[in-house]
């Protein structure tokens, strides 16, 4: 057998350009966008449901921006290195040149910002409002000269832009109206989208100190980070709760509650792992985005069986 037989074969482009968009975390911009979309089944007004997938669309886009610019960023500024967690470890593997990761970022922002003007062009200055705020947020989370991540504001971002935002800013695209209830029912979404971060955050404290740079979790210190990340699991089941009290949410929002074993289950990790042992949290990010997908389906569920009964 030669040496060509034992050879690996290169991975093509297309698998390295999806690893470094990171498809696996989509599902954080698509069940904001879903639940804006069952909210919309119980208004009173006509429902355009074409615009629906170019609201999923440029979500998809926007999310995958943010991913690609931060990666860029994270890897010059030191954050993102071959003994770090996270990432979609494109360019600390060699696998992309930086530059090009750049203009794809930047590509993927001009896509979300046609797609946009689409919707600006139907409904006017409040949609984009919107629009900008989530480029802005989107790019400057890790571009200079903000970099509002290095500085502890990436959890509060994060909570508003892959909560509220995405709420009710697919609602609004759907109905042209504002409503309560869209925002009331983003806050629980946006606590445990928050809370994948807040996990990540953690685990990586001692890295991000490394790359001198400071997320929420390092403002914090581990003792408050903990706090904050379990503060965001018990206030995503707690305002459901509160939600379905003052009748915002239908009773069936409390179908959530079959996820809150697994959240549990996460925030025992959280604060039970010592700091010398935070490889045991390699994957909390990922164990917190499922809690926040099947959190999420229930939650978008029980919206649309409202609808129907």
């Amino acid at each position: 057998m030669n040496d060509d037989q034992h050879s690996v074969r290169p991975r093509p482009s297309w698998r390295i350009w999806l690893q470094a968009v990171r498809p696996f975390a989509f599902t954080a911009s698509m069940v904001p966008v879903f639940l804006g979309a069952a909210l919309a089944l119980g208004g009173d007004t006509d429902v355009r449901w074409g615009l629906f997938p170019l609201v999923v669309l440029a979500s998809l886009l926007i999310h995958s921006a943010t991913n690609l610019i931060n990666d860029y960023f994270d890897f010059r500024k030191g954050v993102d290195r071959a003994d770090t967690f996270g990432s979609s470890r494109v360019l600390v593997d060699g696998l992309l040149p930086p530059g090009q990761v750049l203009l794809a970022g930047l590509g993927a922002f001009a896509a979300t910002a046609a797609v946009g003007l689409v919707f600006v062009a139907i409904h006017g200055w409040p949609i984009l409002a919107i629009g900008v705020a989530g480029l802005a947020a989107g790019f400057f989370y890790t571009a200079a000269p903000v970099q509002y991540k290095y500085y502890g504001l990436g959890d509060a971002s994060v909570f508003l832009m892959m909560g509220p935002l995405m709420v009710v800013g697919s609602f609004f695209v759907l109905t042209e109206r504002w409503s309560w209830q869209s925002i009331a029912a983003s806050l629980p979404v946006g606590c445990l989208v928050a809370s994948i971060l807040s996990g990540n955050n953690l685990r990586d404290i001692a890295h991000d100190a490394t790359a001198g740079v400071k997320t929420t979790a390092g403002v914090l210190g581990r003792r408050w980070a903990r706090a904050e990340y379990a503060s965001l699991v018990v206030a995503a089941y707690g305002l459901v709760l509160i939600l379905w009290a003052t009748r915002m949410l239908p009773v069936w929002s409390l179908l959530v509650f079959l996820t809150e074993p697994l959240a549990r289950r996460n925030v025992r990790r959280v604060l039970q792992t010592p700091p010398e042992q935070s490889n045991e949290l390699a994957d909390i990010d990922v164990r917190s985005a499922q809690v926040h997908l099947l959190f999420g389906v229930l939650l978008i569920i029980s919206v649309v069986l409202e609808y129907l009964f």
